[in-house]
């Protein structure tokens, strides 16, 4: 009979358990530090090319996943018609005058006007605005070429990623005041700008964290 106190007893039961787990944890965080670059790589380009999906599937008919990326992406972005692009119709962007003249498309309040999908004759838009796809967009490419430069990549400083910033923040700010109106060009090279600065500015600080890090046997094999 064990007269071993049982906390002692579900210890030594449980110590298997819990070094196995804690090994595998520890590979899970190994394998975090040595591929985040290509996750983060990855999530982007799945965040960027799920909105594009979105028309193809009203294009081919598949309504039921085409207008569930259009309501998750929704809460991260204001879905506009005449800031979006649209595929498979005349125009790959459209004018408020150029959309229909009934219809959510014709609203004035921009909760109406979101929902407007798209159309046979116009074709649908993509799931996230113009200004968007350029953001996530460049981030997506600003990590490949990061991918590609790896360690001969300049650190840009705080004060440079600023100016990244700015032109993205007086054409969107300028907008919205009712100052002017922008284009869709603005608001693909400002918001291009901006995900260049940002992967530009960060990728190089979460390399050297990781770099610490990592084991010393995992830090030539990082990808």
């Amino acid at each position: 009979m064990d007269d071993r106190p049982l906390e002692q007893r579900v210890q030594d039961i449980d110590s298997p358990f819990l070094e196995r787990f804690s090994a595998a944890v520890n590979r899970f965080a190994d394998w975090i530090v040595r591929h985040w670059l290509a996750i983060l790589n990855l999530l982007f380009l799945l965040y960027v090319g799920l909105p594009v999906l979105a028309p193809v599937f009203m294009e081919i008919g598949a309504e039921t996943p085409a207008k569930i990326i259009y309501a998750v992406y929704r809460p991260a972005c204001h879905q506009l018609p005449e800031r979006s692009f649209f595929l498979f119709g005349e125009s790959p962007v459209y004018d408020r005058s150029a959309l229909p003249a009934t219809g959510a498309a014709a609203s004035d309040n921009v909760f109406i006007r979101r929902n407007y999908i798209g159309d046979v004759e116009h074709g649908y838009k993509v799931a996230i605005c113009q200004r968007d796809v350029a953001i996530y967009g460049s981030m997506f490419l600003m990590g490949l070429l990061f991918a590609l430069m790896r360690g001969h990549l300049p650190q840009l400083k705080a004060r440079w990623l600023l100016l990244f910033a700015l032109p993205m923040i007086i054409d969107g700010g300028t907008q919205l005041a009712g100052l002017r109106s922008s284009t869709w060009q603005l608001r693909l090279i400002t918001g291009a700008f901006f995900g260049v600065g940002l992967i530009w500015f960060a990728y190089p600080y979460i390399e050297a964290s990781m770099q610490k890090a990592a084991p010393p046997a995992s830090r030539d094999g990082r990808r």
